[in-house]
């Protein structure tokens, strides 16, 4: 199977933004110059997040998707403050190829039903925050890790497979940001009760990482990665400007990345891949001019 790579984009209003555990945000700079940068180093999908959308009840940041849509050419996955059929065809309209669901689909799983009939289940992918809180136990949440729901999240991958959800986007928030390398044990999990293609993010820290979640696990279509891809952007570029004086910009100010982290661009990572037999699409034919 071709494993996809996929480059996710957390944002809080003009500005993309990078976290642990997907809190104390800082900012990174403008989503579009990140979004325009990993496309031309291999990127086969983005993911853009709205990520304070339903803390701020608000579920609109159409000219960021727009603008972006003009100069890159890959699938693109939108989510944060998708409530309605309606919230589904406006992104689409502005050029989202998908969408991702995640409190709207927990307050109503009929609600995953009627947008996979509407638009078809290929469009939609159910979000899942998953956070540890046992042995082999984990547990659902919503916007951001914040919001508890109850939901063991192995019967409610089970019950979004039966809605028509098209793919899992699953998050640990237990490793995201952090490093660490991604929670093979949840994914197993997941992996083992569903047959849905699984999205698998939170804890990628260098290449290897990549290499051996695939390696482990067949039904891992794709891997979607921030911290590691957007440091190597930063690293490299001294011009990056925010656009507002908004939110914590030390990150972006002083160039500190978490020690457990070895940033990579896409390029390199796509070239690593290759050479260790894991097919993955060229987005860019010219992508591996990039690479060291």
């Amino acid at each position: 199977m071709t494993k996809r790579i996929v480059a996710r984009i957390d944002i809080k209003g003009p500005n993309l933004v990078k976290g642990i555990h997907l809190e104390g945000l800082r900012v990174l700079g403008e989503p579009h110059e990140f979004a325009s940068h990993h496309f031309a180093s291999g990127a086969d999908e983005l993911i853009y997040m709205d990520v304070v959308a339903s803390l701020f009840g608000r579920n609109s940041f159409d000219h960021i998707i727009s603008d972006t849509c003009k100069d890159v050419f890959i699938p693109l996955t939108v989510g944060g403050g998708i409530r309605t059929l309606k919230d589904i065809e406006r992104v689409l309209k502005f050029g989202a190829d998908k969408v991702a669901i995640n409190t709207a689909a927990v307050n109503n799983p009929g609600f995953v039903k009627e947008a996979a009939s509407a638009f078809g289940s290929s469009t939609i992918v159910v979000a899942i925050e998953s956070i540890k809180t046992g042995p082999s136990e984990y547990l659902a949440f919503t916007d951001c890790g914040r919001e508890h729901t109850g939901l063991n999240v192995v019967e409610w991958a089970k019950k979004i497979e039966e809605q028509g959800a098209g793919e899992i986007l699953l998050t640990s928030v237990d490793r995201e940001g952090t490093g660490e390398g991604l929670d093979q044990e949840l994914i197993k999990l997941i992996s083992d009760a569903t047959s849905i293609p699984i999205i698998a993010h939170g804890g990628i820290g260098k290449k290897e990482h990549v290499k051996e979640a695939f390696e482990i696990n067949d039904q891992i279509g794709a891997i979607a990665m921030a911290s590691c891809i957007h440091y190597e952007h930063v690293l490299s570029n001294q011009k990056l400007k925010k656009n507002e004086q908004e939110g914590n910009d030390d990150y972006l100010q002083n160039r500190r990345v978490n020690k457990k982290i070895t940033p990579f661009s896409l390029a390199d990572l796509k070239c690593y891949l290759q050479k260790n037999n894991i097919k993955v699409p060229s987005s860019l034919k010219e992508y591996t001019q990039y690479a060291n």
